[in-house]
């Protein structure tokens, strides 16, 4: 059985004294492909090496909103620049309503230029809606979206609202953290996300499982708190088929058909295990 996890990161600097036995870990876990994603453009150079490095990691490129605030004034050129020397996508990006210390206007502005870039390109883009949910769709329906879809990284909005996001394109992509005692109201979202657009994720080396389904332990070596280590991602399908009552192959088989579907731009100029 493969797995594939459609939204890390991987490059972050609490990986980096463990990053080559993680990375190991990985495909020792059946990882097929790992969507590795930037946040800042001081990170895109880490996440262009693990994908010259590994070709089961999938890059992706883009601006946080939580990293809105430093950016140099060419970092669009220099974003267009990683897209066009490797196959990859665009993120992670969006909007956020959690962090007060950042100005929700130039969010925006920056995610529809990351938009726009996406929608040019005919790129997947990786979007993070923390708390804005609504703000994000309005933005989504007046604004050029990729022909291959948009991934809506940790989705944490309302079931009612998901017809809307599908309708124009969306995946929703599930964290094992919504397994964790407490968020069964996310959880139960998922019931009504439609088997052709799931996704799944660990979001490593943040939203930790529940410890009693950390199969990869794996502590930030500064500090000795608990990370999330990607290789768990077969600890979230595991979580999340029991909480669907699906069986777990069927449904790896069909988040991997999901995830080709999204990615196909950036799979087809690779050549990548699994593809023949």
């Amino acid at each position: 059985m493969r797995f594939i996890d459609a939204h890390n990161h991987a490059q972050d600097e609490r990986l980096a004294s463990a990053r080559d036995a993680v990375m190991r870990e990985c495909a020792q876990a059946q990882v097929l492909f790992s969507a590795v994603n930037g946040a800042t453009p001081s990170d895109w150079e880490l996440v262009a090496n693990l994908a010259k490095k590994y070709t089961w990691v999938v890059p992706n490129f883009g601006v946080h909103p939580w990293y809105i605030n430093d950016l140099a004034k060419d970092w669009q050129s220099i974003l267009i620049r990683y897209l066009d020397e490797l196959p990859s996508g665009v993120g992670e990006t969006g909007i956020d309503g959690w962090k007060r210390e950042f100005d929700p206007k130039l969010q925006e502005s920056i995610f529809i230029d990351q938009l726009q870039i996406a929608a040019e390109r005919g790129l997947p883009i990786s979007i993070h809606g923390l708390r804005r949910w609504g703000r994000l769709l309005e933005i989504l329906r007046t604004h050029p979206l990729p022909s291959c879809g948009f991934m809506l990284h940790s989705y944490g909005g309302p079931p009612e609202m998901i017809p809307a996001f599908e309708k124009l394109g969306g995946y929703f992509s599930f964290p094992g953290f919504f397994l964790t005692p407490g968020r069964e109201m996310k959880l139960k979202v998922f019931r009504h996300v439609p088997s052709e657009r799931l996704l799944i994720e660990t979001d490593a080396p943040d939203q930790n499982l529940p410890s009693d389904l950390d199969l990869y332990k794996l502590t930030e070596e500064e500090h000795g708190k608990r990370i999330n280590h990607p290789a768990n991602i077969s600890a979230v399908y595991a979580g999340l088929a029991r909480f669907l009552g699906q069986d777990l192959e069927s449904l790896a088989n069909r988040v991997e058909q999901n995830f080709r579907y999204l990615f196909a731009p950036v799979l087809k100029r690779r050549s990548l295990p699994g593809d023949n």
